[in-house]
């Protein structure tokens, strides 16, 4: 069967002069990876008169050992170059821009360090339960399958020093040095949940020991709350919150940056006068993709200071974003590895998260 696989992708490249380009794109159930990769291996599908890419869905791995292993597998068969670990956060506008609008824009970039910022928030806050996915969520939990990848993956790009070059491997490099700097979490500083039943645009909806496929004392949880630390230069004393969970108000994914109050408040003596908010800019990933500056201003003919949005929309301001995986397997076909996980990042954020577990 293996051998037949193989005959038949090179009938198909030749009758459609595809000069041997393979992508094996393995959006599997993560217990089939390394028989799928081992058998790709066996034959001789991970070499080709073209370009071989192999194309991973998340999870990528349990814990730091089972990742471990799983690269050492990729990489019996399959050279690092050729490996695409895809995150489809990663592909989404607001967050291919982040890097454009911090190293392109000095008005930010001076401003991103301890002697500005107060604090950073990261929030992914899904408006659905499990679903159908009981089977995977009760051995994977919140921090496995949100925590571990999409929300560092989005701190490592707000912490990251400027790379020497626009490149995948130079900012690839900036995103482990941001992990390896984080301080062990302590357990003192995460909060878990777990949602309980209510109702939802006025329909009842089931706690999630309630869901189908769910134990009826399961301790897994479905909401996290963590603080952590970035000792460096740049982030010393900056506190990072991230937080994810199911069955939230609202469906959003956003990245908070809260700057420092003014040292001094000369507005409170006053009349009627307002406290003085921090500035914030606001990153949204979804549901509208967009960038917001929060400042203070004060009303016509009143003793108040009010805070106002200035805002980028980037529906309103181009016609076409392509999608979030449009965009990451134009990538793979190009070899722009700039958006997807690099093995000892992988390893790097586990090493971080797995004590949680």
């Amino acid at each position: 069967p293996l051998d037949a696989l193989a005959e038949r992708i090179a009938v198909i490249e030749e009758a459609m002069d595809l000069g041997g380009n393979r992508a094996f794109y393995l959006a599997l159930p993560p217990v089939a990876f390394p028989s799928t990769i081992e058998r790709l291996g066996a034959a001789g599908l991970n070499r080709s008169p073209g370009w071989t890419r192999l194309v991973i869905e998340k999870p990528f791995g349990a814990d730091l050992d089972s990742a471990r292993a799983l690269n050492d597998l990729e990489h019996e068969y399959f050279d690092e170059s050729q490996v695409y670990r895809i995150d489809h956060n990663l592909g989404k506008t607001t967050v291919q821009n982040l890097l454009t609008f911090r190293f392109a824009n000095p008005i930010f970039e001076t401003s991103w360090n301890r002697d500005r910022l107060e604090a950073v928030e990261i929030t992914v806050a899904e408006d659905l339960g499990i679903g159908s996915r009981a089977g995977y969520y009760e051995g994977a939990g919140v921090v496995r399958d949100m925590v571990q990848n999409h929300l560092t993956q989005l701190l490592t790009l707000i912490a990251m020093e400027a790379p020497v070059a626009f490149t995948a491997e130079a900012i690839r490099t900036q995103k482990v040095q941001v992990l390896d700097a984080i301080r062990t979490i302590d357990p003192a500083d995460v909060v878990y949940g777990r949602y309980e039943a209510g109702s939802v645009g006025g329909e009842p909806v089931p706690g999630y020991r309630d869901e189908q496929g769910v134990a009826a004392d399961s301790t897994t949880p479905t909401f996290v709350g963590a603080k952590l630390t970035i000792p460096t230069w740049r982030w010393q004393g900056v506190p990072f919150f991230l937080r994810t969970g199911k069955r939230l108000p609202r469906r959003t994914t956003q990245i908070a940056v809260t700057f420092k109050s003014p040292p001094v408040c000369i507005f409170h003596g006053e009349e009627d006068a307002s406290p003085i908010q921090p500035n914030v800019i606001v990153l949204t990933l979804q549901p509208n993709e967009s960038f917001e500056v929060r400042f203070e201003v004060r009303t016509p003919g009143a003793n108040q200071v009010v805070s106002k949005p200035l805002v980028f929309d980037y529906e309103a301001e181009f016609e076409q974003i392509p999608g979030a995986y449009q965009t990451l397997i134009f990538d793979v076909m190009q070899g722009d590895q700039t958006l997807f996980v690099r093995a000892d990042e992988v390893e790097a954020s586990w090493r971080l998260w797995t004590p949680l577990l």
